[in-house]
């Protein structure tokens, strides 16, 4: 469920339901509610998500369940980490 992506990956980032809804611009109630699967994003909250969790709308969406913008299949998970955090720094560094 989508829910489940959307908690998921808020909890992976450590991240409180208000902690998302203040990064989104939105109440804490509409995460808590989408969690719950009381409803859903729209479409521009998913391209939020995706790009606020770095993952492809599509991983958000359950259509494919590769969380990866790009295949980094060949790299370890420390790599990973590596390149996922070498992408929050460039996202923090933007001015909104």
């Amino acid at each position: 469920m989508i829910a489940d992506r959307i908690r998921t990956l808020r909890q992976k980032n450590n991240w409180s339901q208000t902690d998302l809804a203040g990064k989104l611009g939105i109440t804490r109630s509409s995460v808590n509610a989408w969690e719950l699967g009381i409803s859903t994003p729209s479409t521009s909250t998913i391209i939020q998500l995706s790009n606020i969790f770095h993952v492809p709308s599509d991983y958000i969406l359950e259509i494919n369940n590769n969380p990866d913008i790009v295949n980094l299949e060949q790299l370890t998970e420390q790599e990973k980490e590596v390149v996922r955090k070498m992408l929050d720094c460039f996202m923090q560094s933007k001015p909104r």
